[in-house]
């Protein structure tokens, strides 16, 4: 009787076993694909340019204006007179005849309040991402180039209404290259995006990649 339990228990483990690896296998199921809320530019960064010769640079002039070599024959004593300040009158008294410390009113409407800025938007839906008119690309840092280490940085940039690059947060770090990345991405421009007729700041992310050339 032990011998057969022992043989059904082990029958049964092999087709639970096998359940498991056959299932899936026959599955034809099509998963939905996960709708992105941000769009990703991939970059690469461009290996630094030589740095350009040094240029020596000329010795100055000998100046013409030095002090004098000949002791003069006598010391004149300068005159003081009393100093009054050009916006005074008579006894202290403004020449416009409006004494210190008196509000005078011009009648004119005071400036109206500076508008609220937008709330920025991100890309997805119907915000579609914008089109960069303007690309720098990022240099490899020469102490990672000479360590011949790779990275990757992921940022995200704040665009403005105008279409330039306002703020630029590290999202992932990668201490060697933080610096070139967020560089290069300050200097983008993009044409501005529009938001029912009207331009609007913009959230998307960028991934900036420091490969070797092999």
């Amino acid at each position: 009787m032990r011998t057969y339990t022992i043989v059904v228990s082990v029958i049964a483990h092999v087709a639970a076993i096998a359940a498991l690896i056959i299932a899936p296998a026959l599955a034809t199921d099509v998963l939905p694909e996960v709708q992105r809320t941000t769009a990703f530019i991939m970059v690469r960064a461009e290996m630094p340019t030589p740095p350009p010769t040094p240029i020596r640079p000329r010795e100055p002039a000998p100046s013409t204006t030095g002090a004098p070599i000949t002791e003069p024959d006598s010391i004149q004593p300068e005159s003081l007179e009393p100093i009054v300040p050009a916006d005074l009158g008579v006894d202290g008294v403004p020449a416009s005849g409006i004494p210190p410390g008196d509000i005078v009113s011009t009648g004119d409407p005071l400036p109206p309040p500076a508008p609220r800025p937008k709330d920025p938007v991100h890309v997805g839906g119907l915000i579609q991402p914008p089109l960069k008119i303007k690309h720098v690309a990022p240099v490899y840092p020469p102490i990672a180039l000479a360590a011949r280490k790779e990275g990757l940085v992921i940022l995200e940039a704040l665009i403005a209404e105008n279409g330039d690059v306002q703020q630029v947060r590290v999202l992932r770090s990668d201490a060697l290259f933080d610096q070139a990345a967020i560089t290069a991405v300050q200097q983008w421009k993009f044409n501005p995006t529009r938001l029912n007729g009207e331009p609007v700041p913009l959230v998307m992310t960028v991934t900036v990649g420091f490969t070797l050339t092999r």
